[in-house]
């Protein structure tokens, strides 16, 4: 399949699962707006591996809609639906302990996988400080930070530039809640 095919199926196929789907921050900003800019930040710092660029614009499908790996593996191919499985959470398990495996997997996921994770960490701060989540107080926001932190201390060498734009969302988060 054409490289430029292969890119729009994948956000077609991102779209139509996340259809429904808004951010948490106050604007409900379109969930397909968040892949994007995922991709797009793993498409500088991987100088457009279409593998990579690919999982990250899916790679939230089989986490929050009822897409499947098997599905994935069929439409764009084993290493996308791997990346997509190494940054996929397991809803069964409770919210704490998924949070304690992402801090426990990132460093030894592969380089795709850590650069998606990156990736995905600073758009949601990024998001964060643009429209926070309705009712998430100062503290709340403040935690979600510290364990992002945790989770790319464990992948930031995958991309210092990515860790460079990690540190620079944390910054402004920061100085924005001293405000």
């Amino acid at each position: 399949m054409d490289q430029i095919v292969r890119l729009t199926h994948a956000y077609n196929f991102a779209a139509q699962k996340h259809v429904n789907h808004r951010r948490k921050g106050e604007a409900a900003e379109p969930y397909v707006n968040h892949l994007t800019e995922v991709a797009e930040l793993v498409a500088e710092a991987t100088e457009g591996d279409l593998d990579v660029v690919t999982a990250a614009i899916l790679h939230d499908t089989v986490e929050d809609t009822g897409a499947t790996f098997e599905e994935l593996r069929a439409e764009f191919g084993p290493r996308v639906a791997d990346l997509v499985a190494e940054v996929t959470d397991d809803k069964s398990l409770p919210k704490q302990t998924r949070k304690a495996l992402q801090v426990e997997h990132a460093p030894h996921a592969s380089r795709g996988a850590q650069v998606i994770k990156l990736a995905d960490k600073i758009s949601n701060l990024r998001a964060m400080a643009l429209s926070p989540p309705a009712g998430w107080p100062p503290e709340r926001r403040a935690e979600y930070v510290a364990w992002a932190q945790q989770v790319v201390e464990g992948c930031r060498d995958a991309s210092p530039q990515l860790a460079a734009l990690f540190d620079e969302a944390v910054r402004a988060l920061v100085s924005q809640g001293k405000k």
